[in-house]
């Protein structure tokens, strides 16, 4: 099957590599817009006690996600990949109110029922969370969870795209644009040149109406502007530091290289505005410092911009669509992508493939909102 996959971020990338792992000749094309989420995301995959669980079809698709990086971390270890950026560090959710660290405390063991990966849970005071991540404020206590992890999507990224093409995919830079007949899509037009498929795959983000508007088709994804900021600290040991979860949607993580990632604002209606600003980088670093006042004295080493792809819910928009033969698309992410991003991929190379997918995918029908 000759497939083409429109958009290089976490979701396309890993489609491109589950359909190359099956057989199939992918082309991949990708136009490296500035602000692509994945290469700005730092990623947390710890959604079992995400104030989001009650919606089933999201809490779902992001439990598949977080129990899915275990197989796929051994699917890029035979391809020789071993630079994936993916880490089981733990997770610390801080809290001062010893009620809202019950809570969390049972959503986490009755989480663990289905979902293993949860890994041991602890409830710890303050010495002992500061213990695991030493800026933490004296005012916190948490709950520790063991199997969280943290992931770098640009790393997890290149490593997807590196194993695509070691399986025979083949990547080009430049924009595509829909070849269409009648009511079927039958490959792309890449800087003029027509490629002809047997099926189009488009996961484009927050640019999707630039490829899918001029065939008619609208998805309701608005760009949501993400700030994120790199702190180094001074000869500190972050390796193994754990994800810090507080009762916001502000997080922190740290990487190996004495660097902690803050962050990030979620700033609708302001397009593709490519810019750090003052407001959204004191927005981050208040927030960062009220958790963590240990990181005062830490240095700004960068500020990172991505447009999150945002729906009218929290649910992806992933599927074929209907009407339209040799097309479907994966969108609606949001703050989730780098918890679903992977295992959407594998899910999509199913469908593509005609192949009986773990996941019922009628609940993430893409034109659910036009009905």
């Amino acid at each position: 099957m000759n497939v083409i996959v429109v958009g290089g971020g976490i979701v396309g990338a890993s489609t491109a590599y589950h359909l190359a792992l099956e057989g199939a000749h992918v082309t991949l094309v990708d136009r490296h817009d500035e602000g692509q989420a994945t290469a700005a995301g730092a990623g947390i995959v710890c959604p079992w006690i995400s104030e989001r669980k009650d919606n089933q079809p999201w809490y779902e698709m992001a439990r598949g996600g977080a129990h899915y990086y275990g197989t796929l971390v051994e699917l890029l270890q035979a391809d020789g990949e071993n630079d994936w950026g993916f880490k089981r560090v733990g997770a610390l959710a801080v809290s001062e109110d010893t009620a809202e660290l019950d809570k969390i405390e049972k959503q986490a063991h009755d989480a663990r029922q289905t979902s293993p990966e949860v890994g041991e849970i602890t409830r710890m005071t303050n010495v002992g969370a500061r213990d695991l991540f030493p800026p933490l404020g004296a005012h916190l206590d948490a709950v520790h969870l063991s199997g969280a992890a943290r992931v770098d999507g640009q790393q997890l990224r290149d490593a997807l795209l590196r194993g695509a093409e070691k399986q025979g995919a083949e990547i080009i830079r430049g924009e595509a644009r829909l070849k269409k007949d009648g009511d079927r899509v039958s490959g792309v037009y890449i800087n003029e040149t027509v490629y002809e498929a047997d099926h189009v795959f488009v996961a484009v983000g927050a640019w999707t109406a630039d490829i899918l508007t001029p065939i008619g088709i609208s998805l309701p994804i608005e760009p949501q502007r993400g700030q994120i900021i790199h702190l180094q600290l001074a000869e500190a040991d972050t390796s193994d530091w754990p994800v810090v979860l507080p009762r916001t949607s502000y997080y922190m993580l740290a990487f190996n290289d004495s660097r902690v990632v803050v962050g990030a604002s979620r700033e609708d209606g302001v397009g593709f505005d490519y810019r750090p600003t003052a407001a959204g980088i004191q927005e981050v670093l208040e927030s960062a410092l009220s958790v963590a006042p240990g990181l005062a004295e830490s240095k700004v080493h960068e500020t990172r911009i991505g447009f999150r792809p945002v729906g009218p819910d929290d649910v992806p928009l992933m599927g074929s669509i209907k009407g339209v033969e040799g097309l479907s698309v994966a969108n609606g992410l949001g703050p989730s992508g780098l918890t679903m991003g992977p295992y959407v991929g594998k899910c999509m190379s199913d469908a593509i493939l005609g192949k009986d997918g773990e996941m019922d995918l009628s609940p993430y029908d893409p034109l659910r909102f036009e009905r």
